[in-house]
């Protein structure tokens, strides 16, 4: 009886579990031109060929790429900076990790609020400049928002991301720091040297997971791009969004081939944090059974 419990309990899991799958088979069917409502009854490939000759498309790939690769760097490097201060300022305490968890928690949409509010020309950050007499009007403020360059994109994603790599890297630059790094100490080699030489090279597996993680996030995710990005070019997810709202639905197959390109991308992305992780786990096993 007990057992049956256990499977009950799992079913609303499974429940989700199909239904997103459901949606995912139908959406790559739909991009393969295959929608009998709207006609369109024969497997083909040429929404996927056509969208790749598309010069707005192969733009939007592009900022999606770049502001995926930037802004997840960047969060790596600093995340691992707060990380090591945590790591290595044993006396921090609960507060301080509960601080910097904070924003891991904010929806993305109240982040994109933050940096309107901060970061506008009309912003809380021009305003001080203006008043402080560092710029003549708060319209010389570089306009940091709804660019081609997608920087408030990217600074909101930096808000986000840098806490969530130094929550995810912590428990393992801790025990590291705490174990091998006081071992190294006692040796006579300072702290940063131990950091730079022995913490920061045990704990990469971990920060090239939490890349990982956040790179497919932010290539695929459409709440900032749509909020603080700018009308053209457009990053992926919006271009496939607008795409799916076109008047004509012979249209879909094109909005739906986007998508797909997006799944793939994040696929191999997951692909490769299933390697890293068995990997890790293959490591461990093997130094036990050594």
């Amino acid at each position: 009886m007990k057992r049956w419990a256990a499977y009950a309990l799992l079913l609303p899991g499974i429940l989700l579990d199909v239904l997103f799958l459901s949606g995912v088979v139908n959406a790559l069917v739909q991009s393969l031109g295959y929608i009998p409502a709207l006609g369109l009854e024969d497997f083909t490939v040429k929404y996927y060929l056509e969208i790749f000759t598309r010069p707005q498309f192969l733009q939007s790939v592009l900022l999606s790429v770049w502001i995926a690769l930037v802004s997840s760097v960047t969060a790596c490097v600093f995340g691992v900076l707060v990380c090591a201060a945590l790591a290595l300022k044993k006396g921090a305490g609960r507060s301080v990790g509960q601080l910097v968890r904070l924003p891991i928690l904010v929806p993305h949409t109240v982040a994109a609020l933050f940096v309107i509010m901060i970061f506008s020309q009309s912003g809380l950050l021009s305003r001080a400049l203006f008043a402080a007499g560092l710029i003549g009007a708060q319209e010389s403020f570089p306009p940091l928002l709804f660019n081609a360059g997608g920087i408030g994109i990217i600074v909101a994603y930096l808000w986000k991301e840098i806490p969530f790599v130094a929550y995810f890297v912590l428990a393992l630059m801790s025990s590291v720091s705490a174990t091998l790094g006081e071992a190294s100490e006692n040796l006579g080699v300072n702290k940063f040297k131990t950091f730079l030489h022995v913490t920061l090279p045990l704990s990469m597996p971990a920060v090239f997971k939490a890349f990982i993680i956040i790179f497919a996030f932010s290539f695929g995710a459409y709440e900032l791009p749509y909020l603080l990005g700018a009308t053209l070019p457009r990053a992926l997810p919006v271009e496939a969004y607008v795409e799916y709202l076109n008047p004509d639905l012979q249209h879909r197959p094109y909005a739906m081939a986007m998508n797909g390109v997006m799944l793939l991308l994040t696929l191999g992305a997951a692909l490769l944090y299933y390697r890293l992780m068995n990997g890790s786990v293959g490591g461990v096993r093997g130094d036990k059974d050594g």
